[in-house]
């Protein structure tokens, strides 16, 4: 361990919720290569952003929120997302200097002697005396499993690997899931594919009127429930619905999104329900979500019986040196800023050896 280097806290992931925390570090006085070190994955700034299919433009993206201390201003709506928000994050690592490290893979976060914890990375071993998790969950689509799923002769892809609408003209496609992407999916698919369905687990539930502050509140105590119980996170849109605008109002009303409940089994042509309902198929586009990229931090065992890790606030219950930004409640992006500043709140008072329970 001749070669690990000592710093206060490491940060993982450059993201929303990596960056946000990143900055509350250096405005509280913390000094980057010296005091802390953020790691990003990632060949260049942007976060998951920058993986972002190009029909995904600025204009459609859902309540994206400025990073702190510095306004996204003037962004053209019509540029793809991943454009934008790239050129964005990348100005503000600059504008800050935050001297982010990449590309570097993590590998394993594990106890160290004097009270401290030893990253394992592609860079070296780091040792830090606090950690923030900010490893969102790009790195880790969801793929359900259905009987029959190994011998579709078909295409089958997940959202992470979506490219675009055009790549679907003339196909028949069944798109599984109800969240925004995959409605956004079909709306765009349906006018080049030769046909589309649309399969959900449970009914869509379209949400009416404003989503204001209370709503909002409401919906991240639903999902903050779940962390504190130990459960794992749901998104924070399972519990909001989905906005009933303009383009889903078309949807609904020319048939696209017209929802049907989920097969049981997947054809080598097509899918299939126990009622005899068959579904014709060239490709199955699996809308179904993301899980937390936690793994490397399983030789800390924080994991509840659950299957989730318990958190109070940021803060990892069985282990308070560990914080995870942008996880649970803190997964949406203003709700990643806020988060990175009580991340680095409860560190500062960590490392001075004050209470830090709420």
């Amino acid at each position: 361990m001749n070669n690990t280097r000592e710093v206060e806290v490491v940060v993982l992931g450059a993201g929303q919720a990596g960056l946000s925390s990143a900055y509350h570090l250096r405005r509280t006085g913390f000094l980057p290569e010296r005091d802390f070190v953020v790691l990003d994955h990632s060949p260049g700034p942007g976060g998951a952003w920058q993986f972002r299919w190009p029909s995904l433009t600025y204009g459609k993206v859902h309540g994206m929120h400025a990073l702190p201390g510095m306004e996204l201003t003037d962004a053209d709506s019509a540029r793809p997302s991943s454009e934008v928000i790239t050129e964005y994050f990348d100005r503000y690592e600059r504008t800050f200097d935050l001297r982010v490290r990449r590309p570097v893979d993590v590998r394993a976060v594990r106890e160290a002697s004097g009270d401290r914890l030893l990253v394992e990375t592609s860079d070296g071993v780091w040792s830090a005396r606090a950690l923030i998790n900010a490893t969102g969950t790009w790195d880790r689509p969801f793929w359900p499993r259905y009987p029959g799923q190994e011998t579709f002769l078909g295409r089958q892809l997940h959202t992470a690997r979506y490219p675009g609408p055009e790549e679907f003209t003339g196909q028949r496609v069944v798109v599984v899931g109800g969240g925004a992407s995959g409605t956004q999916h079909l709306l765009e698919i349906a006018p080049y594919a030769a046909a589309t369905t649309w399969v959900t687990r449970r009914p869509p539930v379209f949400r009416e009127g404003p989503f204001d502050e209370d709503a909002g509140r409401a919906a991240v105590a639903l999902v903050e429930e779940r962390v504190r119980q130990g459960l794992p996170p749901r998104s924070v849109v399972s519990v909001t619905g989905l906005p009933l605008n303009d383009a889903i109002r078309q949807g609904l009303a020319d048939g696209v999104l017209d929802r049907l409940p989920m097969f049981d089994r997947i054809t080598p042509d097509g899918v299939e329900w126990k009622d005899g309902r068959r579904v014709t198929a060239d490709v199955i586009l699996w809308a179904t979500g993301f899980r937390p990229a936690v793994d490397h931090l399983a030789p800390l065992r924080l994991r509840e019986p659950g299957g989730g890790i318990r958190v109070d606030g940021t803060r990892a219950v069985a282990d308070p040196r560990i914080h995870l930004v942008g996880y649970g409640p803190s997964a949406s992006t203003i709700g990643a800023n806020r988060a990175g500043r009580a991340a680095v709140r409860d560190i500062r008072r960590l490392l001075a050896g004050e209470p830090v329970a709420a």
